[in-house]
Order: structure tokens, then sequence, then C-alpha cells
């Protein structure tokens, strides 16, 4: 999921580096849908579905990267972003709006950052799935260190292209760093949406590249030259990360522009949608509410750049 669960600068990068996965054993079968067990009393992921889900070779590379992912990514990847990271994902969190009596499903949760953000804010119960376990492996980490946020936070291993639970089982969604690494974008929103109860907020974040011309140069000669050289002060591994960042971002957007991204989740079924592009343009959170009829459009709330 996102493939890569959220992922930071280094995360996310890491997953698209190497080219080709071993896809021997790939299992093409459609899953299932069971419903979620609830919150696991002792901590451990759940496993669910095989090992070899993957059978593109984007998912494929995502898990090689994650099972290479060095400890410190939280680190660097905050650091790559000047500390913006955090404050997006606040500002993501801030949008959804839970009460403490739901639900909300955390979908390429990576080391659980923002389902302890939702738990911290909300005090909901939070089920946080990726498809990478050493991914969830570092979440379960946080979980054991936290006995509130263990007693809310629940994880499972799953794709985001088919989520093993059934039609309206939460509240909320949030997602972090995800539709970028996904074969099917639009297919994987309608996805989301169909887990989520009519009215609940559907929420995420991503990088963006500025809009205005001289801070996009400035953007871009940071992630050029900058990204990789931080990067390189930890790991050649971090470098190349880096150096990926610098054209997976812009690529995504030449691909998807933000209009048609916002097509796509009106087209999924979720309306009032909001873009919110912060930090001069460098973090996008966008969000938005599951309409009572599977692909109607609500209409489209206003977008700006909100720092």
């Amino acid at each position: 999921m996102r493939p890569l669960g959220p992922v930071h600068w280094g995360v996310e990068a890491l997953a698209l580096r190497r080219a080709n996965g071993d896809a021997a054993g790939m299992s093409t079968s459609p899953p299932t849908h069971p419903a979620d067990p609830g919150p696991s009393v002792e901590g451990e992921p759940v496993q669910n579905g095989p090992d070899t889900w993957p059978s593109s070779g984007r998912k494929r590379h995502a898990l090689s990267l994650f099972s290479a992912l060095p400890s410190d990514y939280d680190r660097v990847g905050a650091l790559m972003s000047f500390g913006q990271d955090r404050r997006w994902r606040e500002a993501m969190v801030a949008t959804v709006g839970a009460r403490p009596d739901q639900r909300v499903l955390d979908v390429a949760t990576g080391t659980g950052m923002v389902a302890a953000a939702l738990v911290r804010r909300y005090d909901c119960t939070v089920v946080g799935i990726d498809q990478s376990t050493e991914m969830l492996a570092g979440a379960e980490a946080r979980r054991a260190g936290d006995p509130h946020l263990a007693e809310r936070l629940s994880l499972r291993r799953g794709e985001a292209e088919r989520l093993p639970f059934a039609d309206a089982d939460f509240d909320h969604v949030t997602f972090t760093y995800l539709l970028r690494y996904v074969d099917d974008p639009a297919a994987t929103l309608r996805e989301l949406a169909r887990v989520v109860k009519p009215g609940g907020t559907i929420a995420s974040l991503e990088f963006g590249v500025p809009a205005r011309a001289r801070l996009r140069a400035l953007w871009t000669l940071y992630a050029r030259i900058g990204l990789p050289l931080i990067g390189g002060l930890f790991s050649r591994e971090w470098a190349e990360t880096g150096r990926f960042l610098a054209r997976s971002i812009p690529d995504h957007y030449a691909r998807f522009p933000l209009a048609a991204l916002r097509a796509m989740w009106l087209d999924a079924g979720i309306g009032g949608v909001e873009i919110r592009h912060m930090s001069f343009g460098a973090g996008v959170v966008t969000w938005g509410t599951r309409n009572p009829r599977e692909g109607a459009d609500a209409g489209a709330g206003p977008g700006g750049d909100l720092g």
C-alpha cells in the first residue's frame, strides 16, 4: 500500500529502487473481504494473505525495498522535509473529525505515525494496514512502547487495492504517500471508499510540487541536489532515495495532475473534495466525504495554498 506504507521521503523512494523482483509463486487470485477481527490482544501484526500477493513489478519493487529499509527512516525523512512531514500529517489528521466511539482505517500505515496521531487526537480505535512486514514491525514497536496506543491500535497486513474488510466497515479512512505507488489510482480510490460508511471522511497526504515558477525552480534544485546530499550523509541507499524522489514526485503529477486526481476522488463516490497545499506546495492534503450513493458527485470544495 503504498504500495508502501506511508512512507517518508526515504521510505518511498526505496520502494521503487529495485527494478525486478522474483515473480515466482506470485498469487493473482482475488482475495475475499473478511471482516476485521478487531484489535490484536498480543499486538502482533495480523497476517492476511500470502507473502507473495503482488503480481505487478511496481508492487514487487516495493516489498523488496522495504525489506532493506534502514532503521532510521523516520528521522531521515523528517530531516529531508525540514521537519514539515509531521506538520503535514497533523493537518491531514485534523480533517478527519473522528469521535472516540468510531473506527478509523489507516492505509499504508508504515511505522504507524498517522495511526498514533489519530489515537492521540481523537482517542478513537484505529486499524493500521500495510503490505510490508518490515514496516508493520516498526509500527508494532511503536505500539508496544505505548500502553494506550496498544489498546486502541491493531495492525493488519494487506493491500490497499484489495482491502480485507467488509463494505462500510469503518467510519473514516486515511492514507499517506499511496497513489504514486499503485498501478491504478482510480481503482484504489474506489476500494478505499468501499470500506467507509456514508458521511465518513477519506483523507490523504502526498508530496507535491510548487505551482509558482520561482518556487518550483527552488524545489527542483533542492530535490535534485539537496535530497541526495542529505541522504548521502547516512548511506548510499538514502542518496539513491533522494535521486529517485526528484523524479518520482513530478512524474506522478505529470501523469495525474491535481484536477485529474480530484476527478478520481469524485468518481470513487467521495464528495466535497478539498485540497490544501502546504509548505508552498511541497505537501498536499486532500480530503472529502463518502457519498451515500456510489459514484455520486457531491461537488468539489475550494483548494488553495494555506501554507
